[in-house]
């Protein structure tokens, strides 16, 4: 199962999945040129929700489709660091049906 993980420290912001940086999916969907974001609703925790779903799912139609949701119930609540595993995304979406 896949480990997501976030932090935000004086070098920047950095996010990977199982220790290899993620995917921005600008090209399924572009919201931010400014890269990740965390903590509130805006288009660069938009661009994070897409991308982590997007490599969850492995279906972009349904990452696109759900990343609005997810953004606002779960990146935007993010703290500066965080931890994801496949089976907690998991959770939280079956949480927001």
């Amino acid at each position: 199962m896949k480990h997501y993980r976030g932090d935000r420290t004086i070098d920047g912001i950095e996010v990977t999945v199982d220790g290899a940086p993620l995917d921005e999916r600008r090209d399924l969907l572009d919201l931010s040129h400014n890269g990740f974001e965390w903590s509130y609703e805006g288009p660069e925790p938009a661009q994070l929700a897409l991308a982590i779903l997007a490599d969850h799912y492995g279906d972009d139609a349904r990452a696109k489709a759900d990343h609005k949701t997810f953004m606002r119930a779960v990146v935007a609540n993010f703290g500066n660091e965080w931890e994801m595993s496949g089976a907690d995304i998991d959770a939280a979406l079956d949480a927001l049906r």
